[in-house]
């Protein structure tokens, strides 16, 4: 790949051997400036003057230390020099700096990120006017905090927004990731904060993304300068907080939840990416986009909530459209649902995992198995799969049908069930198919009986209601670990069953005396 870049800038075999060779071969910037600024070697005259020539032109695209020589221009033929929409097509994209209308391609979702709290969208749990963000930002009290949420949800976004939503200059954004630092760039981030408070009283917000990823003594390294008021602490995360940070960094942090994007607020996003003239799609493909509701609706409700995921297809979408135009005579690039198709990567079928024919699905499934229909169950499991849902949450489901409509018709469902969940848990798809598959058929084929659903239904209406609610447990059945307890009649009277097997000994508080919530034979009934 290199090779062939360095030839079609027009360097000769030879001379671009020798620069790969000379820089490790990995990397095509190195090796032209390796070129430039190589002195070449005075027994091969082809080289040098190759060289020699081809160096003012590649100097308008590198910032090379090497001199201009003074006769250059003089060398660069009129005749030959390339149309700017030649060298476009001929050089790689990455040699062309900013400068007039060219850019270094940034990503939509990055020119697009809101700036302020007012441009976000969704997570209004967490900045409705009342809010404790924006009470926070209001009063210049801004304490330490940490987003948990799925990827594309905002953290990073918000945690940016909040200092220039600041009604003062009193904060200061500094960024690291965990993926990348370590506890070195850590105390550098904190002593250039405490300079900073010291010079000007300003206060440094340190967001540490990927937070998760540091280690238990990495983390430690936050608590001191937490407690002390150096910086105010802002990590993100996708992980449980409570099983990947310490205890004493979760409490020194207020933990703040962000949900997965809705497809209306997904569609919002996209509408702005194709309306925003400056910063939205027409900055991508350097020409009008048209994209229809059909298009918005299939992105925003396949893309698990995640922005992100939702800009990056639309971008990838827009640019297979505007490719197009090469062999027609439109000039608008009109996006399909089959461009989105092919930018998600994905089949579209009838299945929204949020919507309603996500809830037909597992519905249609959990009747076949209670209908006793396997080949039915089968088939509407198929469909779940088929679509992207996620096997867990269909063990899940399975579990839960073992004890509601199986239960103690066949008490061994649920150790089946439960099996499945584990199995599929540690396999994944798409081998644990079939697993839940065998699940699905053991379910549907086994006896059904509803009794302990409605039982713990019934006794749960009991409790809601009153019945027994605000009753003291009876003497007789208390536990009595002390000798003060026992001298008070707890656990007086109680009737050992081992030993007393046909003890008429009562249970239940004496309102409820007689009731019945489980309606199960205790044995079978003989004939006759």
């Amino acid at each position: 790949m290199e090779m062939q870049q360095l030839l079609s800038m027009g360097f000769p075999d030879e001379l671009a051997a020798q620069a790969l060779a000379a820089t490790g071969g990995k990397s095509t910037v190195k090796a032209t400036e390796w070129i430039l600024t190589h002195k070449p070697n005075s027994s091969n005259p082809s080289t040098s003057t190759s060289a020699t020539t081809l160096q003012p032109k590649l100097d308008r695209f590198f910032h090379s230390q090497s001199p201009t020589p003074p006769h250059s221009q003089e060398q660069e033929q009129p005749s030959k020099r390339l149309k700017p929409s030649q060298k476009q097509q001929n050089w790689p994209s990455f040699f062309f700096k900013k400068q007039g209308n060219t850019h270094i391609h940034e990503p939509l979702y990055e020119r697009l990120r809101p700036r302020t709290l007012d441009e976000v969208v969704a997570q209004e749990h967490l900045l409705s006017p009342n809010s404790l963000l924006r009470s926070a930002i209001q009063r210049n009290r801004l304490p330490s905090l940490l987003f948990w949420g799925p990827p594309g949800t905002g953290k990073t976004t918000i945690a940016r927004a909040i200092v220039n939503s600041a009604t003062s200059t009193c904060y200061r954004f500094v960024s690291l990731s965990a993926v990348t630092s370590g506890v070195k760039d850590v105390r550098d981030a904190v002593d250039e904060a405490r300079k900073l408070r010291l010079k000007s009283n300003q206060t440094t917000v340190l967001f540490v993304d990927e937070v998760h990823r540091f280690n238990k003594s990495q983390q430690d390294s936050f608590l001191p300068v937490i407690e002390d008021g150096s910086i105010v602490f802002v990590g993100a995360t996708t992980e449980n907080p409570s099983f990947h940070l310490i205890t004493p960094l979760l409490s020194r942090c207020r933990v703040l939840t962000l949900n997965p994007l809705q497809p209306h607020h997904l569609a919002l996003l996209l509408n702005r990416a194709v309306n925003n003239p400056d910063k939205g799609l027409l900055q991508s493909v350097g020409l009008q986009v048209h994209v229809g509701e059909d298009v918005v609706d299939f992105i925003s409700n396949n893309c698990d909530g995640d922005a992100r995921v939702a800009l990056n297809s639309l971008e990838i979408a827009s640019v297979t459209a505007a490719a197009r135009l090469q062999h027609e005579e439109y000039n608008v690039a009109v996006v399909s649902v089959d461009d989105a198709k092919e930018a998600l990567q994905c089949k579209h079928l009838a299945y929204d995992k949020a919507g309603e024919e996500h809830y037909n699905l597992i519905s249609a499934l959990h009747k076949s198995m209670r209908g006793s229909d396997a080949d039915a169950a089968i088939y509407w499991l198929a469909r779940m799969l088929q679509g992207g849902e996620e096997p867990l949450y269909i063990a899940r489901r399975l579990v839960r049908f073992a004890s509601e409509d199986v239960g103690l018709a066949d008490p061994s469902a649920l150790t089946q069930a439960v099996s499945c969940y584990q199995a599929c848990h540690f396999l994944g798809m798409p081998e644990c198919n079939v697993i839940l598959a065998q699940c699905v058929a053991y379910l549907a084929l086994a006896p059904k009986s509803v009794a302990v659903y409605r039982a713990i239904e019934a006794a749960q209406k009991a409790v809601r209601e009153s019945a027994g609610h605000n009753e003291g447990v009876p003497l007789h059945l208390r536990n009595a670990p002390t000798k003060l307890m026992k001298e008070i009649g707890y656990g007086k009277g109680y009737i050992y069953p081992p030993d007393n097997p046909f003890s008429t000994q009562t249970y239940m508080p004496p309102s409820l005396q007689g009731h019945k919530f489980l309606h199960w034979p205790d044995r079978i009934p003989s004939d006759g």
